[in-house]
C-alpha cells in the first residue's frame, strides 16, 4: 500500500497511511514524509502505538533530539511528559501538585522552545493513555497569519525581532519557578519572520512564550503580537485534534501553534509523550 496524503483542512494538516512508522524507514520513505511536512506543517498517523524506543527511532530522522529539564514530569529523559500520572508509581498525580500546576500553562497557544537559544524544528507527540473525554490538542497556523497580512505589513515586520522568555509565559499561568531553575532560563531573541528552506514559505514565531519585540513600546509589542496570533488561531486556520490511543502527530515549531484542553485529571488517566527535535542544522532560516 502506497503512502497517502490526506489534507486535513484547506490551510494545513494532512493524515498519512499507507506506512508504518513503527519499522525502520528508509530514505524514499522519509523524503515523502518530510515533503508533506514541509508543505502541510502537521502530520497526523493513526494507529501507530509507539514505544518509547520507537518514538525516539522515528523522531530522529527529523535531526537531533532535545533533553527535556525542569520541572516537566519527564525531566531527564528525552521526553516531555504530558500526563497527570506518576512516572515513577503510575498513581494520578493530586491537582494542587506543582507539576500539575506547571503543566497547566500548556493550555496557552505556544509553539515548543522557542524559549531556547536553538529553537525546535517539530515535536512529535504520541498518545499512550487517552481519557474518554476531553484532553484534545488545537493547533493552528502562522503561515496563514503571515499570508493574511498586506505587503506593506509584511515589510513592517521583516527585520523584527521578539524576545522568548519560559518564565515570562509560566507566569501568565500564575507558575514561578524558583531561582534556580530561572538561573537556567534567560530570554532569548529570535527572528519573528522564518523561512522554509525547502518550500520558501514564510511563517511567524509566535505564541505566548513571545513576550516583546526587542525595541518597541510594550502597549505597541503587546498590540503586534496579539493581532498575528489572533490571525493564527481563526477558525479556517486552526485543526481541532481529538486522540486516540495510538495517534502520533508532528507539528512544525516555526509555523503552527498548538495547545492543550482540558480533562479531568482526578476522575480519569491521560499520557502523552513528547519527543521535540532541535533545529540544530535549521531547516528554517530568518528572513
Amino acid at each position: 500500500m502506497p503512502l497517502t496524503i490526506a489534507p486535513i483542512t484547506p490551510v494545513f494538516g494532512a493524515r498519512i497511511s499507507g506506512i508504518d512508522i513503527n519499522r525502520p524507514l528508509d530514505e524514499a520513505a522519509f523524503a515523502a514524509i518530510r515533503a508533506a511536512f514541509d508543505e502541510h506543517l502537521v502530520l497526523v498517523f493513526s494507529d501507530q502505538a509507539m514505544t518509547d524506543e520507537q518514538q525516539i527511532e522515528f523522531s530522529e530522522w527529523f535531526g537531533p533530539l532535545e533533553g527535556t529539564r525542569g520541572v516537566n514530569p519527564g525531566s531527564g529523559t528525552p521526553f516531555a511528559r504530558q500526563s497527570n500520572l506518576d512516572l515513577k508509581s503510575g498513581e494520578v498525580i493530586p491537582a494542587d501538585d506543582r507539576r500539575m500546576f506547571y503543566q497547566k500553562a500548556n493550555m496557552f497557544w505556544h509553539a515548543d522552545s522557542t524559549f531556547k537559544a536553538v529553537p525546535s524544528l517539530c515535536s512529535v507527540l504520541t498518545a499512550r493513555i487517552v481519557p474518554p473525554e476531553g484532553g484534545a490538542t488545537e493547533l493552528a497556523s502562522t503561515r496563514a497569519a503571515y499570508a493574511s497580512l498586506s505587503e506593506k505589513q509584511k515589510a513592517e515586520i521583516e527585520d523584527l525581532e521578539i524576545e522568548h522568555d519560559f518564565a515570562y509565559s509560566r507566569g501568565l499561568a500564575g507558575f514561578t519557578f524558583t531561582a534556580e531553575e530561572r538561573a537556567h532560563m534567560a530570554p532569548v531573541r529570535h527572528r519573528l519572520v522564518r523561512t522554509n528552506r525547502a518550500t520558501g514559505d514564510k511563517s511567524v514565531m509566535i505564541g505566548v512564550h513571545a513576550k516583546c519585540v526587542v525595541g518597541w513600546p510594550e502597549d505597541e509589542s503587546r498590540a503586534l503580537l496579539d493581532d498575528l496570533l489572533a490571525r493564527a488561531t481563526r477558525p479556517e486556520n486552526s485543526y481541532r485534534h481529538e486522540w486516540h490511543t495510538g495517534d502520533a502527530i508532528v507539528w512544525d515549531n516555526q509555523a503552527t501553534v498548538h495547545r492543550a484542553t482540558a480533562f479531568d485529571t482526578a476522575q480519569h488517566q491521560r499520557l502523552m509523550q513528547r519527543t521535540t527535535i532541535s533545529s540544530g542544522v535549521p531547516n528554517y532560516v530568518a528572513t
